[in-house]
């Protein structure tokens, strides 16, 4: 064959088999959009050097971000913060699914750099740049990776949720507030926001699915599985987060790590944990706030959490079961504070069942289950403060505390609480007199009666007392009447048990 030949059959082979990869190159270029590999997206809001440097250099991103590392490191040892934001944006488009890359910049933006500011304004604005980072764009670029998911409810939990830094409540008002856009400054509404009748209603859809990333049928799920929840506070977002990241999970299965479950599921319980100790919010119309409060309707589901997670992680199986113990004890003490006497009961005999040898403090722990009772239960919680002793100062204090919680509950419509708080002084002021009966050193200490109207005289004093219009709600919950025109000579009666209407006599003067 003459070189001239094999030359041009060389060409025709070269032209042949390219041709042949212009064509397997489309195939690989759909291929890889399909499966979310493809990472030559331009840069957005970057210096035009830089976005062209990007495209030109293609495969040498990995350089590219590596330089904006160091830069990012360096303004940071300077305390120059300024340019953080826009360089872990750029970082992360670089390296889109890098996992690790997202959870550095989020965590460096939320915790390492929030702290350096003393304005809470400052500090939630780089905690809240954190939780968009991993939201807004780490889920879109992995949505399957777990750990995004449980980084992201692990903000909203820890971060937002957990008193650990002082601009905490800050961060919840701050919080409270954007979901009170969604939720039309109102308790909560899903199904208006699943099926909107009104363009209010339609417009908030969009606002929470466009801005939060949020699915509202998936937040009814979650608030029937895991719930009733308050939306308003972090807790719900630390659950539904986790609880996606469960969802994605099962769509697949192969490329999960069992521990990265154990996370998610650990996320849940906890959060669940933290909603039942102040997951309801108690609007107070006087103050024009809000106080958090326990979420007593979720007792058997965060119940039910701890049974699962037990099964689940069998390596954590101890702490786990110390948790479940101090949560069924708190809930035996705060349904019997709320007045959900049937309920305390129940759980009461549960934990019994549950941990019949470490179950009451203050008791003997060899006793059968069913042997202490619920009243002497509630009362051992009350004397972990004021000691065995029973110190008489103490225990006056503590009822009269007790009952002033009594009658603000009362003021806000609180009359489960009311009540529950009620009966806790009646009977730490009955344990007083039985452990004092026969003590000649004893102190006496006022009679119920005479508390209640001390603290009821206090409260409804118009110079010192409360402010005129919760006065007015007081005395009118308390069957008193209006407040009359000179404070002088009035008499205000012995109040009536929360809950009721009645005017109980006012006692003689001495007694």
């Amino acid at each position: 064959m003459s070189p001239r030949l094999k030359k041009v059959l060389l060409l025709l082979l070269a032209a042949a088999l390219l041709a042949g990869v212009s064509r397997v190159q489309r195939s690989l270029n759909q291929d890889r959009d399909n499966l979310g590999l493809t990472r030559v997206e331009p840069l957005e809001n970057a210096p035009p050097v830089l976005a062209f440097t990007t495209v030109a250099l293609g495969g040498f991103r990995g350089l590219i971000s590596n330089v904006l590392w160091i830069r990012a490191s360096d303004l940071q040892d300077e305390d120059k913060y300024f340019e953080m934001a826009q360089l872990a944006d750029w970082i992360t488009k670089l390296e889109p699914h890098y996992v690790q890359v997202w959870l550095e910049q989020a965590w460096n933006m939320a915790y390492n750099i929030s702290v350096k500011f003393t304005d809470f304004s400052d500090r939630w604005r780089w905690v809240n740049r954190g939780i968009e980072l991993l939201r807004d764009d780490g889920l879109r670029y992995n949505p399957n990776e777990t750990l995004i998911y449980r980084e992201l409810a692990w903000f909203f939990q820890h971060k937002l949720g957990q008193p650990l830094d002082d601009a905490n409540i800050y961060y919840k008002q701050q919080w409270a507030n954007q979901m009170a856009e969604v939720f039309g400054k109102k308790k909560p509404n899903l199904d208006e926001l699943i099926h909107p009748q009104t363009e209010d209603q339609r417009a908030r859809r969009r606002l929470l699915i466009e801005r939060y990333k949020m699915d509202p049928e998936f937040m009814k799920y979650v608030d029937q599985e895991y719930g009733p929840l308050e939306w308003r506070l972090p807790e719900a977002h630390a659950i539904y987060w986790a609880a996606l990241g469960l969802k994605k999970a099962q769509e697949n299965p192969t490329k999960i790590k069992q521990d990265d479950l154990i996370t998610l599921h650990r996320v849940i319980y906890q959060s669940m944990q933290m909603s039942f100790h102040r997951g309801r919010m108690i609007a107070n119309p006087f103050t024009k706030s809000f106080e958090m409060a326990p979420n007593l309707d979720i007792v058997a589901k965060v119940n039910a959490a701890y049974v699962q997670a037990v099964k689940e992680d069998p390596k954590d199986r101890d702490n786990i079961q110390r948790a479940h113990k101090n949560f069924l004890r708190d809930a035996v003490y705060f349904l019997y504070v709320y007045h959900r006497l049937e309920d305390a009961k129940y759980w009461f005999d549960y934990l019994g069942r549950q941990f019949p040898h470490e179950a009451l403090s203050g008791y003997d722990t060899n006793s059968l289950p069913g042997h202490i009772r619920l009243d002497d239960y509630a009362m051992s919680r009350i004397q972990e403060d004021t000691g065995e002793a029973m110190d008489p100062k103490r225990v006056e204090a503590i009822i009269e505390g007790l009952l002033v919680n009594s009658y603000t509950s009362m003021l806000i419509g609180e009359d489960g609480r009311a009540a529950g708080y009620a009966l806790l002084a009646q009977k730490l002021r009955e344990t007083y007199e039985s452990k004092t009966a026969f003590r000649k050193e004893a102190i006496p200490i006022p009679t119920l009666e005479e508390a209640k109207r001390d603290i009821v005289n206090r409260m409804l004093d118009p110079e010192r007392g409360l402010p005129f219009e919760q006065r007015a709600v007081l005395r009118t919950r308390l069957g008193l009447g209006p407040e009359p025109a000179t404070p002088a000579g009035s008499t205000n009666a012995v109040p009536a048990e929360p809950g009721t209407n009645a005017v109980p006599e006012r006692a003689p003067a001495g007694q």
